[in-house]
């Protein structure tokens, strides 16, 4: 029966990548799934966003369980190699069969989360599976910034267990994910002429990374590295900051800074002493995580030169050199587990204001917001304000979740091992929804997907039925 239900699987996640539906390009697929639901006589509701929900009552000796929320994402990183032709805005996914995997013919697969609509799908579509009522949710735009979690009203569910099919390593179960949110400490400067050496200098060659997935990896950030150099100077012979920017992105860490500084002339030679011997012990003390950083330097001779106040360049080293960054706290319940952290991940320098662009995460929604009080008191120290926006929830860990307790026995009846039970340092939908739904029970779980958002993606067939096997046993336990 369950390889029978797992070819409907398979049946509907083909005929998903056949309806294009790109993150902003939703319209067909949210269209597709109401004319399923009207097709199968399945109440829905459908909001302005084109998020759906589709529910269905519970089968025979499950109509009084407590229903269960199913979720998952119908968007996807639509993306294609060079030289492909194919419109994805207008076109559908090719897909492709190699041994075990399924993948798209040129372009990005969609698996994720193209698997979860056509699990959820497949389930709806069933007079034979056991389950309790469900709803199954279906969002928009998730790959953008979980827009229609967002945007979507939590009060059209009963449901207090909710299992998302967004994760893409099998025999990893999430059960926390930080929220976030993106702080801008604004310092205001005026810019004064002197008569000095203008040095330009560059360190760059930094391994980078996710701010939060390898935020916990040690590696060095560029724009603390810079700041640490500017300090040295500033107590060692005094400068004038002139231009100061690093980062690309304010969820990546920092791999390049670059500045310019105005000294005395006769400090010149002292100053590239300072710069050199200060980045060669900290190329030292990261030469495991940050082999190949390097510094750049450019003297140049003495002549008029626009700077930062003498006020603006102590306020600017001062707040670069205090302002936290890195893994604050990590999770009691999971010691490798990071819940708090956050990343300088950009500094600019515009016409009359000096930005530093925090990422901040934390799965505990009061430690995010006394990591951004902090960054203020810092800011507004020296007469600079900060601009919080793209605020999201963090989900936290429970402690007690039946949820989770009957995942894990069935996944250890179908592999005959234990799963791994984790948390993520980045936003999932998941956050949203715990934090709409008072008491929420949330698991994400997902078959096994290799390159996701590349042309490279693939999905593994036979994960995907096994883990269409421990959705079923796990729903037949929810009496």
């Amino acid at each position: 029966m369950n390889e029978c239900q797992s070819k409907k699987v398979f049946e509907y996640f083909e005929k998903i990548c056949s309806i294009p539906h790109g993150s902003g390009n939703v319209k067909q697929i949210s269209d597709f799934l109401v004319s399923f639901a009207e097709e199968k006589n399945l109440e829905y509701k459908r909001d302005e966003s084109l998020n759906v929900v589709i529910y269905k009552n519970g089968t025979k000796g499950y109509e009084n369980a407590e229903p269960v929320i199913l979720q998952g994402h119908m968007d996807m990183v639509a993306v294609k190699e060079a030289g492909i032709t194919k419109d994805l805005a207008a076109e559908g996914i090719e897909i492709q069969m190699d041994g075990d995997f399924i993948s798209g013919k040129g372009t990005s697969l969609g698996g994720d989360d193209g698997i979860a609509v056509a699990y959820m799908l497949a389930i709806l579509d069933s007079d034979s599976i056991k389950h309790p009522p469900l709803e199954a949710v279906f969002t928009v735009d998730e790959e953008i910034g979980m827009l229609g979690a967002t945007a979507f009203d939590c009060s059209v569910l009963k449901g207090k267990k909710m299992l998302n099919i967004d994760s893409e390593d099998e025999g990893i179960f999430t059960v926390s994910c930080a929220g976030g949110a993106i702080a801008r400490c604004v310092l205001p400067f005026k810019m004064e002429p002197v008569v000095a050496t203008v040095i330009e200098f560059r360190v760059e060659g930094f391994t980078g990374g996710h701010s939060g997935v390898e935020i916990n990896k040690g590696r060095a950030n560029a724009n603390i590295v810079m700041g640490r150099i500017l300090l040295n100077l500033f107590q060692k012979i005094g400068m004038r900051l002139m231009i100061l920017n690093g980062g690309e992105k304010d969820n990546a860490i920092a791999d390049m800074c670059e500045c310019a500084i105005a000294v005395n002339s006769e400090q010149k030679d002292n100053a590239l002493k300072i710069i050199n011997e200060t980045f060669e012990e900290i190329k030292d003390e990261y030469k495991e995580t940050d082999p190949d950083i390097r510094v750049i330097t450019n003297a140049m001779e003495e002549g008029f030169a626009d700077t930062f106040s003498s006020n603006a360049t102590l306020a600017a080293v001062v707040m670069l050199n205090n302002f936290p960054n890195g893994v604050q706290k990590r999770e009691p319940e999971m010691e490798l587990q990071i819940r708090t952290s956050l990343n300088l991940g950009v500094i600019r320098t515009n016409q009359d204001t000096l930005d530093f662009v925090f990422l901040v995460r934390s799965s505990k929604d009061s430690e995010k917001n006394y990591l951004i009080e902090k960054l203020k008191s810092i800011t507004e120290i020296f007469g600079g304000n900060v601009e919080v926006s793209g605020v999201y929830p963090g989900w936290t860990y429970k402690k007690e979740s039946q949820l989770r307790d009957v995942l894990v026995e069935e996944y250890y009846k179908l592999y005959g091992e234990n799963p791994v039970v984790e948390g993520i340092h980045a936003g999932l939908e998941c956050g949203i929804f715990a934090s709409a739904i008072e008491g929420l029970d949330v698991v994400s779980i997902g078959p096994q997907m290799y390159d996701i958002h590349t042309t490279n993606e693939k999905l593994s067939i036979s994960s995907t039925e096994r883990t269409w096997k421990l959705i079923l046993n796990t729903l037949e336990r929810l009496k």
